[in-house]
């Protein structure tokens, strides 16, 4: 099995970030998190981060046929990207979207997700903790579908 996270923009400055919001997990520790999880369960996993729609968009797109799943954090993209959620549409590979905050208790701005809309689940609040479970969801779900 191979998944695919990824994470979209500032989310490269974990640690830095507001961290009474994010939490003082740097991006790098939240990376070693997640590979030494997949490692365990022996799930081949790639890691990627940008700043730049058209790049996630890309991404995406080349993802397919090349992975089972995908865990995605959009951040601020999550609010205001139809074209990130058309393109998880696109490629029907199953995905989980993940936020480290709850963003319904945020800015009201941030209360809907065009990625959750194509999303099979949703994990928010729950820290980097939430990129776990959302590998165990895909995990599952994908043995299923075979």
């Amino acid at each position: 099995m191979k998944l695919l996270v990824i994470n979209g923009p500032s989310l490269n400055m974990l640690g830095i970030r507001e961290p009474a919001i994010y939490g003082e997990e740097t991006y790098e520790d939240l990376c070693n998190k997640i590979n030494a999880h997949c490692k365990e369960k022996n799930i081949k996993v790639e890691i990627y981060q940008s700043n730049h729609e058209g790049d996630l968009i890309d991404k995406i797109q080349d993802a397919f046929h090349k992975v089972d799943g995908i865990v995605i954090n959009a951040a601020g993209y999550t609010h205001t990207s139809i074209a990130i959620a058309d393109a998880l549409l696109a490629v029907s590979i199953p995905a989980v979207e993940v936020h480290i905050s709850e963003p319904k208790n945020r800015e009201p701005y941030r209360h809907f997700s065009y990625t959750e809309e194509v999303c099979i689940a949703s994990i928010r609040g729950e820290g980097t903790a939430g990129y776990i479970k959302a590998i165990d969801l895909l995990e599952t779900t994908i043995k299923n579908m075979k």
